[in-house]
Order: structure tokens, then sequence, then C-alpha cells
């Protein structure tokens, strides 16, 4: 069985860590039970989850034991990070619905069967039915609120307003860690690298009272090369769910990221052999488009099978490759890629007014790269010029190319 501290380390996963000599030891030794948590705040994971998800999967593969936990108790909360605003409180039945739908999504990842079978627990079972006066004087007891206060996720909350209520978040997930310790054995927590300061909040607690096997690993956030997050489009984010953000819509998204972000991409979103992902990242200039198409299809199996990814694959191809499109259709170049809709119809003739562009829009009858226009304030972007051309449909034959 592979190391999978190595196997992680080696595809760029790891952030920051708690303990790290013995870490490493523990993961040679024994199979080690870890948890990692989502909070249901919507009825589909997206993108943001994703890295999460092959974490999880890498150590099952391993011999590891996971342990996911849907947060619907701390989810009444919000978890603050990254937060400059309170979140919405939701009901327990809207909860209940979101942990159903994780569920499913989670298990195209993770074996829920066999000798280290993933478990799924909600927190809400033991955070609930807590006694207020007794959580504060055993657990709150333990921690500094100085010290809490200068932790990252609440720094960013501190002109708007922290409330008491979202205080709490650090202690409940750290109590969700000493939990899963005493009940399933659970040695590690792991999460995105902005979940640290709550890692180390539960790392603590469980050896404040009395025990010295609890560690915390974070791993890296799915970001570009410029440090923004992956996953974000015109339309919103992302979603896993088909839905929500279709299949071909999925493929493209991977199909168009920058050059310099394949390798992150198969590194983190794929399980191809380290030794296919050098040369893939290697490929310069025009041929990193194969790369890419590789990437788009890998990651769309992974989420919607095999049968969808090569739907759009071949869709893509047919829309761009020449096949299903007429190879002669008229062409107009713009200066700017972020152009309105709107302004993109009539610029090539596909509608005499943005009047009329409208009325055709709101009738379901314009497509931009296989996808129906929805809204008629959209503004195209860099992506939606895949291999620097983008292609307009109105109706079911008429056909313009936009070139940058």
């Amino acid at each position: 069985m592979a190391n999978v501290f190595e196997v992680l380390e080696e595809r760029g996963f790891i952030e920051q860590m708690t303990h790290e000599k013995e870490l490493k030891e523990l993961f040679e030794k024994e199979s080690v039970p870890f948890y990692i948590g989502f909070d249901p705040t919507a009825d589909s994971l997206h993108v943001g989850h994703f890295v999460s998800m092959m974490v999880a999967s890498h150590m099952q593969k391993c011999g590891h034991k996971p342990i996911i936990l849907i947060g619907g108790g701390t989810a009444t909360i919000g978890d603050p990070s990254g937060k400059t605003d309170m979140r919405r409180m939701m009901s327990r039945e809207e909860i209940n619905h979101n942990v159903e739908c994780f569920k499913v999504q989670l298990s195209k990842f993770l074996s829920f069967e066999g000798e280290n079978a993933a478990i799924i627990v909600n927190n809400a079972d033991w955070l609930l039915e807590l006694n207020f006066i007794d959580f504060m004087r055993n657990i709150g007891s333990l921690f500094s609120v100085n010290r809490m206060l200068t932790a990252e996720c609440y720094k960013q909350r501190m002109e708007q307003g922290l409330t008491f209520f979202e205080l709490g978040y650090m202690l409940m997930q750290s109590y969700d860690f000493l939990y899963l310790h005493d009940h399933y054995g659970c040695k590690l927590q792991m999460g995105g690298n902005d979940q640290w300061s709550n890692i180390i909040g539960g790392v603590e607690l469980i050896r404040r009272v009395g025990n010295d096997d609890s560690y915390g690993l974070t791993f890296k956030l799915l970001t570009t090369k410029e440090g923004k997050k992956m996953g974000k489009t015109e339309k919103g984010a992302l979603w896993l769910d088909s839905t929500k953000t279709s299949p071909y819509e999925f493929y493209q998204y991977w199909r168009n990221i920058a050059d310099e972000d394949v390798r992150t991409v198969l590194c983190l979103l794929t399980f191809l052999p380290m030794e296919e992902v050098d040369k893939l990242s290697s490929l310069k200039d025009e041929q990193i488009n194969e790369a890419k198409k590789i990437a788009a299809f890998e990651i769309t199996k992974l989420i919607h099978g095999e049968e969808e990814a090569k739907k759009a694959q071949e869709s893509t191809e047919a829309l761009f490759g020449g096949n299903g499109v007429p190879s002669d259709i008229p062409t107009t170049k713009v200066d700017n890629t972020s152009i309105s809709i709107l302004d993109a119809l009539v610029l090539s003739n596909l509608a005499p007014s943005k009047g009329q562009a409208r009325i055709l829009i709101s009738q379901g009858g314009i497509t931009l790269n296989g996808s129906k226009i929805e809204d008629v304030n959209y503004i195209l972007s860099e992506s939606d010029f895949s291999d620097g051309s983008a292609i307009l449909k109105k109706g079911k034959k008429t056909y313009h190319k936009l070139e940058k």
C-alpha cells in the first residue's frame, strides 16, 4: 500500500500540518481514521469541495478510514471563515435535505463498504442536544478568547461586527473532533487551508483533555496562478449537480483553463499517474490544448460519469472541430472579449436591435458554444472564447463565429 503522505505531497495537496514527524510515522504504521467536514449550506457540492473529496479518496485508497462529517449542527451558525457578513440561519428541514444530496455525490469518490469503509455522520446528532452550561464549563473554559480573536477566520469579521453566535463556531468544530476521537477513534482532521485555525482548535482541545494522538493537516485551496479561486463563472458557482451546471458547461470550464493552471488541475483533480501529469503539463503552445482536453474529460468523468464526459467531449469537438457546424459560417472579429450578449447578437447581425435580441433570448432561441442563453444581461468573457473563438447560434441553423 502506498504511503499516503508521499502521494499527497507529490501531487501538491499538502499546505500545513501539526506534529509533522509523528503524523508521517503514523501513516506508515497503521490505518488512520480521519475526518473532513462539509457544511450543507446548499443542496449540491461545488468545485470548492472538489479537492476535499479527492483527498478523502486518496486517503481511503491508501488504507485509511474516512469519516465524512456533515455539519448539520454547525450550519445553523455558519462558518465565519472568509465571510464579511453573517450567514442566513437555516432550518433543520433545509439542512437534512442538503445532507441527503451530499451523500449521493460523495459516493462517487468513496466506498462505503469494506475494511476501511467510509461513514457519514451529522454533527446535528450531538451538537443540537448539548446543554449550554455544561458545554461552556467543560469546553468553553479551555479556550482563550484573546487567542481566538487572532485567528484569521475571525479577523475578517471584526469590522462588520462578530457575533457571539459566530464566535462559538470554533468551539463547535473543535468539539466535533473531540467527539469523533472519543466515539470513532478519529485521529486526524483535514480541511482546506482556510480551516487552519479551526483545525488547530480541535487538535489542541483533544490534547488538553489528556490525549496525545490528535493531528491536523490542511490542503491547498483550488486557485489559479493569480490566486483567484477556481470554479467561479459568469453564471456563478460551478456545481457538481448536473441540474445546476450541465456536464457540457462543466467540461467547457476545464477545457478553457489557462495554460499555467493545467498542472495544478491534473495533479489535484484527476487520478492520472504523475508520469502522465508531468508529460501533459510540459506541453507548450498549441499542444497544451491536448492536455486541457484530457483534463476536462477526466474531471467530468469523475463527477458525471464516462458517458456524460464523452457526450460533452463530442459536443465540443462538433462545435469547435467543424463537425455539425458549417465550416463557412460568417465570422466577426471582436476587440474585447468582455462584450454583452446583446451587443454580440447585433454585431453579428443575428438580431437587428438589442430589443429584438432580448426577445430572441427570452424565447430560448440563442445559444453560445452549445449552451442556451437565458440571461439577457450575460457578458461574454475570455473563457467563452475556446481556441480564440465563440460560436453563437440562432434557432437551429443560423451560426456566427466571434473571433478575438
